[in-house]
């Protein structure tokens, strides 16, 4: 075996430039060339000529639709009825419950929320700690079941129950779901004072005129 017939085993070091003449790069231009816009900056790739007048930017069609200004943010997981079937009698339901039976993604769920509908039939009787819908609503308790919705979940809730989404209606708070001093939102309130008006101070009366 000969030195000129051993394989290769270290890979040849790529050109540093600016680092003299006997780099192979070296000298002020450095492989640039004399002056010109290419060797004073880089050039993007849809550069011709112009910023934004002949560019392929420009050329491009605009997204059709009426849905190009629409908003793209992500909606909640959508969970029909039928798929509770999968639980256990009398079981919570709530984003651990849903994870643990593989109904849904725990990191996914975590982030987007989680939202039952009521397509399919309920056969158990469920606590359903998560936003409903109306129909899903009615066939949980008609299976009987209940629906507890948290406070933090509330106004998720209000603007499910109106069904124009503007028209601003409001619904009264009942006693399991947002206490005394706890608006819809989970905020806290003021309360006004119970009790007897507080009494005013008298006037102070005239002072003598001076004679």
């Amino acid at each position: 075996m000969k030195l000129n017939q051993l394989s290769k085993t270290a890979q040849k070091s790529q050109k540093r430039v600016g680092r003299g003449y006997g780099s192979g790069r070296g000298g002020h231009t450095a492989g640039r060339g004399q002056k010109g816009q290419k060797s004073r900056g880089k050039v993007p790739l849809y550069f011709e000529g112009t910023a934004m007048r002949k560019s392929l930017i420009r050329r491009l069609p605009m997204m059709p639709g009426k849905g190009k200004n629409s908003s793209h943010q992500v909606g909640p997981i959508i969970v029909n009825l039928k798929h509770l079937n999968l639980l256990k009698d009398k079981t919570i339901v709530n984003l651990v419950s849903l994870a643990r039976a593989g109904i849904i993604d725990a990191k996914i769920a975590k982030q987007q929320g989680v939202k039952i509908l009521g397509d399919g039939e309920l056969k158990l009787a469920l606590t359903v700690e998560l936003p409903t819908s109306k129909s899903a609503a009615k066939k949980i308790v008609k299976a009987g079941g209940k629906v507890e919705i948290p406070i933090q979940d509330l106004p998720t809730l209000r603007r499910d129950l109106d069904e124009s989404g503007k028209s601003g209606k409001k619904i009264k708070p009942s006693a399991k779901t947002a206490p005394a001093g706890v608006s819809l939102d989970g905020v806290p309130t003021r309360q006004k004072p119970t009790g007897t008006k507080p009494v005013k101070s008298p006037k102070n009366p005239k002072s003598p005129v001076k004679k």
